[in-house]
């Protein structure tokens, strides 16, 4: 679950990260109100508040130097459809925007704390060069990559931050308070990072002013959704208007979905399957339009919830049902397939593989159902007629 700017410094902020905070506004009435608490000398910073990056370049954050430019940008940018490198070339609209006072900078530092999958601990990835994308610095030239891994049970140590508070601020001078300072904010984004089950925690950029203050800038917050159930209070953060809809939509009916911009609907059983499915729909020079797992205990009703999310969307064009019967009956998986197509009124090609427990009896009950539904034996096939059936579709 991504958080906005906004709610990210709010928790930083409680475990003892130093942020610029600003205000927030959805609406005019609320961007004279952000306005009135701002000081008045200015100059402020207008950010639109988006669940993607790239927004500088994309004019979704501008510098204003009198109240009225700042009431200009703020109206500019609020409601704006901002394009960036991670929203997609339809963009997403800016709902709400943060109102925040600018700050001098003498340095530009990127940090962060996620999970690194292959060695299963969290791992900081910092940067003495911040400001700009992490991955053009790391494609270009990646020695400046500083990479540290924290151990899960006591998180990042005293040592480890101090380490790397100098090797950021290297030419800060003996007596200066830049790298306690620094070592004491990268310890408090582990503390965020720890305390609220995330999977990411991000500041680009971190700053030191010339007056020698460590300041979180920009901040980035992603939690873990599987631990959601622990923080009843974070999940009502959640702002599901900057979400996928069809996401919402699948998470409501408790299915694994996630969107794509192929034709081809996926419907799988298991996410390794599911991720093969969509692999092998690739090779063969198919498109997939989603991954959806509907986990090992599909029946009717799930079979109904992922028809209707996949027909309802106008890019599918044929649909791939790829069910692997370990602990779930594919007699009783067919008999949902055959339910469901007949309630949703199925208009386009669609293939269905079986394979596991009562496979045979599965298969028997698709070809007498009087349904324009394909059969396929193994799973290259299956791929293989689907990705035929929508060709030039």
């Amino acid at each position: 679950m991504k958080l906005h700017e906004y709610q990210a410094k709010d928790l930083l902020e409680a475990t003892g990260v130093r942020v610029l905070k600003g205000a927030v506004a959805s609406d005019p009435a609320g961007i004279e109100a952000a306005i009135a608490t701002l000081s008045p000398g200015g100059p402020w910073v207008v950010k639109a508040q988006v669940h993607a990056g790239g927004r500088g370049k994309a004019g979704g954050v501008k510098l204003a130097k009198t109240r009225e430019d700042l009431r200009e940008k703020a109206r500019a940018i609020l409601g704006m459809t901002l394009v960036s490198n991670q929203t997609g070339p339809q963009g997403v609209k800016v709902r709400k925007i943060l109102l925040v006072e600018a700050c001098d900078i003498a340095h530009e530092i990127y940090v962060s704390i996620l999970m690194d999958r292959k060695e299963g601990r969290p791992l900081v990835v910092a940067s003495a060069e911040g400001g700009m994308e992490i991955e053009e610095l790391a494609a270009t030239h990646p020695e400046k990559i500083l990479k540290e891994h924290l151990d899960p049970l006591a998180g990042m140590q005293p040592h480890q931050a101090r380490d790397l508070a100098y090797r950021l601020a290297p030419g800060e001078a003996p007596d200066s308070p830049v790298p306690a300072a620094l070592a004491e904010l990268l310890m408090g984004l582990s503390r965020a990072f720890f305390k609220y089950d995330a999977s990411l925690v991000e500041v680009n950029p971190l700053i030191i002013t010339p007056s020698k203050d460590v300041i979180a800038l920009d901040a980035k917050v992603a939690l873990e959704d599987n631990a959601l159930f622990r923080h009843p209070e974070l999940e009502a953060l959640r702002d599901v208007a900057e979400e996928n809809p069809k996401e919402v939509k699948a998470a409501e009916a408790g299915l694994n979905y996630i969107a794509l911009d192929g034709n081809i609907g996926c419907l799988v059983n298991g996410a390794g399957l599911a991720m093969a499915t969509m692999d092998l729909i690739k090779l063969h020079g198919g498109a997939p339009n989603n991954f959806l797992d509907v986990g090992g205990g599909a029946n009717k009703d799930t079979m109904l919830a992922a028809f209707k999310l996949l027909l309802g969307d106008p890019q599918v064009k044929g649909i791939l049902v790829n069910i692997f019967g370990g602990i779930v009956r594919c007699d009783l998986v067919a008999q949902g397939v055959i339910d469901a197509a007949k309630e949703v009124s199925l208009a386009v090609p669609m293939v269905v593989r079986l394979e596991g427990t009562n496979a045979e009896q599965g298969r028997a009950l698709l070809a007498t159902s009087g349904l324009p539904i394909t059969p396929a034996a193994g799973f290259n096939e299956a791929t293989l007629k689907i990705v035929e059936a929508v060709r030039g579709k």
